[in-house]
């Protein structure tokens, strides 16, 4: 297990403010945050934000999908929106990504339900996800046993009771007062997931959700126009974005106070690079209009 933010330590320890101070993080989270302003101020945005967001949120979903080894294109899955397909014309590769964009769909309803209630909130988000690929006896319930969907290859996952634990401690954190960005606490929510997969199904989804969540009440990315799971799949150095972002996740659970730094940092670079991903996407509107 990594050196993560003990989910158990006491509110006056500030474990996010704790592993922001990691070498390097500080100087990834300003780049990030800045290109993330710098897309805030886009004059799309001022006429045009809930179609950005659309377009963010679509094209995040996909990339999420794509992370579990789901990689539908982008235009395949515009086709199939548009033609009304559903997952059982399909198959499992649509029926996941239908999953996801029906959960960033609705993650702005969530917002509000992660603030008061993030253990509920990620129940509903399986929910929503899971709907037609999760029995639906499972939908929602946290995994009663070890057992576990793999798909980023990071091995037997912890026991329900400290699933359980962890997540508590993982929610008290979140409701205390915190100096550490939005990107630090997204990126250790995210992780923190990856690491327990609480419902034993799609848990990355839900993780990476999650983190999109954390970005949107903190205030980094409020009107959710960052295209933050694009950027994981392109934020590595090996040409290889779902192997790069495995890398990187099996770092947080295994690989020490080293793997976490480097999550952290992989975590910055992907909200840059969603931040100059859906900035495209403006300035594509804004052409369009012209």
């Amino acid at each position: 297990m990594s050196t993560a933010p003990s989910t158990q330590a006491g509110p006056a320890l500030d474990p996010f403010a704790r592993v922001a101070a990691l070498p390097g993080v500080a100087e990834a989270v300003t780049t990030a945050r800045s290109a993330v302003d710098t897309l805030l101020r886009h004059r799309v945005l001022r006429r045009q934000s809930a179609e950005v967001t659309a377009e963010a949120s679509l094209r995040s979903a996909r990339a999420s999908a794509a992370l579990e080894g789901h990689d539908l294109g982008l235009e395949t899955l515009r086709a199939r929106l548009t033609a009304g397909e559903s997952a059982a014309q399909g198959g499992d590769e649509l029926a996941v990504t239908l999953g996801a964009v029906r959960l960033y769909a609705e993650l702005g309803s969530l917002a509000g339900a992660w603030e008061r209630a993030p253990r509920q909130a990620l129940a509903r988000m399986h929910t929503l996800l899971g709907r037609g690929i999760v029995p639906d006896g499972e939908l929602g319930r946290p995994r009663a046993d070890a057992s576990a969907a793999d798909p980023l290859g990071l091995g037997t996952p912890p026991g329900p009771a400290e699933v359980s634990a962890r997540l508590d401690g993982l929610v008290g954190l979140l409701v205390e007062k915190t100096t550490a960005p939005a990107i630090v606490v997204s990126a250790i929510v995210h992780g923190e997931l990856l690491a327990l997969r609480p419902f034993g199904s799609l848990d990355g989804m839900i993780g990476r959700a999650a983190a999109r969540l954390v970005l949107i009440g903190r205030g980094l990315d409020p009107k959710a126009v960052t295209a933050t799971d694009v950027g994981h799949l392109e934020a590595g150095v090996d040409g290889d974005g779902v192997a790069d972002y495995r890398t990187a996740a099996a770092g947080y659970v295994h690989g020490g106070a080293d793997g976490l730094r480097a999550w952290l940092l992989h975590c910055a670079r992907a909200t840059e690079l969603g931040a100059r991903e859906s900035l495209a996407v403006c300035e594509a509107i804004s052409r369009a209009a012209s």
